[in-house]
């Protein structure tokens, strides 16, 4: 089979995805989602120039001296009249400035006698938030292709906005193949394991913000895989198990059957190599996922999430960043190999530990990972303290 970069794979998938439409959905319902419009202001914000403490709202050129106070400003009600010479108004916090005021005194600075307040010199400006110091109208606050966290919501939510145009999210089928498998709480024979790939699978993919559904323990029957691929109602169909060559694996001649044009056929990347991608005659995806947990889920950080992403309107590439290793590594072999790793931190430093076995089955190592470790193919060795490219892992 011909094998592709992990970089060229990855960008094959994605040139056969777009986004998808836009729905229209409560502001509040938002969050995870990606926008397909720009959200402008509607008006400025603040609103009116007020005050950033409590104090008092004074003229700067009444300072310093004795003031009478005349009413007062608070946040929702203002103080309607203008400030005369030798006047202050109690002020609060976000209240209004009222006409003729200029700066605001606070009021751990004065102090009150009766209808009279004793102010030090002031400057105009002080303590005050002019109109539009944050944003004016019409200016663009967030950008079509932003994924709304609650920050940007709150920021939609001050220019005014009850709801928002975002894309609809991708339905993603996740098919588990294998006789082998069974999901608890049944009890497996004597030749059976556990599905823990396909759950954590469906986690995975609904944190990136599309929907799932999860069929596992698919029989090792052509007839059975076809069934399960054509009756799969979803934008992209995931593959579990059955991805290679051998005489169980029939993902890809289910495919075939049903039309596989592919456009990946296999990645040089290890863990994962038998992972590939591809067109069915309907137009839906499909992407290929070894059987191997730690296979899988190093394959879904690499090419799913990416996926998904873009069917959502944004972009995901991997978030790379460098550690130091607290260990020499022997060179790496012909495929890019992405090791689950430890990492831990020392005086500002990032280290970054391979576990030292790297099998792909091992799902209690790839629980205990916080990072992946990346080793271009033929990289040399290298010495405790180098720096190398690590992907750290989303972990609560």
């Amino acid at each position: 089979m011909k094998l592709m970069t992990v970089e060229a794979a990855r960008a094959a998938m994605l040139a056969e995805v777009s986004a998808l439409p836009a729905e229209t959905v409560l502001l509040i319902e938002a969050v995870g989602r990606v926008l397909a419009e720009d959200v402008a202001a509607v008006r400025d914000q603040p609103p009116f120039t007020n005050s950033a403490m409590d104090g008092w709202a004074v003229r700067a050129a009444d300072g310093p001296g004795s003031l009478r106070i005349v009413g007062e400003s608070a946040a929702g009600h203002g103080y309607d009249a203008e400030l005369q010479p030798g006047q202050a108004v109690r002020i609060f916090t976000g209240a209004a400035l009222p006409a003729g005021a200029d700066s605001v005194v606070i009021q751990e600075d004065a102090t009150r006698q009766g209808d009279q307040i004793t102010v030090p010199a002031a400057t105009p400006g002080d303590n005050i938030r002019a109109a539009g110091k944050d944003f004016r109208v019409g200016d663009v606050l967030l950008r079509k292709g932003t994924r709304i966290d609650s920050w940007r919501l709150s920021l939609a939510a001050s220019a005014g906005r009850a709801e928002v145009a975002v894309h609809r999210r991708p339905t993603i089928a996740i098919l588990s193949t294998g006789e082998e498998i069974v999901e608890a709480p049944a009890t497996p024979g004597p030749f059976q394991i556990y599905d823990s790939g396909s759950p954590a699978l469906k986690v995975m993919v609904e944190g990136w913000g599309a929907r799932a559904t999860k069929r596992s323990g698919i029989r090792d029957r052509l007839d059975a895989v076809i069934e399960a691929m054509e009756t799969a109602q979803a934008d992209l169909i995931v593959t579990v198990g059955g991805a290679s060559v051998g005489d169980h694996d029939l993902v890809r001649a289910a495919a075939q059957a049903l039309g596989l044009s592919l456009r990946v056929e296999s990645v040089a990347v290890r863990p994962g190599k038998p992972t590939f991608f591809g067109v069915l005659a309907d137009g839906r995806r499909l992407l290929g996922l070894p059987g191997n947990p730690a296979s899988a889920f190093v394959c879904a950080e690499l090419f799913l999430k990416p996926l998904i992403a873009a069917y959502c309107g944004t972009t995901a590439e991997p978030a790379m960043t460098t550690a130091r290793l607290r260990q020499p590594l022997a060179a790496n072999g012909p495929r890019e190999h992405w090791m689950r790793a430890k990492l831990s931190y020392d005086e500002g430093s990032i280290l970054v530990q391979p576990y030292g076995d790297q099998d792909s089955s091992l799902v209690g190592v790839f629980a205990a990972a916080d990072a992946l470790l990346r080793r271009r193919p033929g990289a040399p060795a290298l010495a405790a303290g180098d720096l190398v490219d690590i992907l750290p892992l989303a972990r609560a």
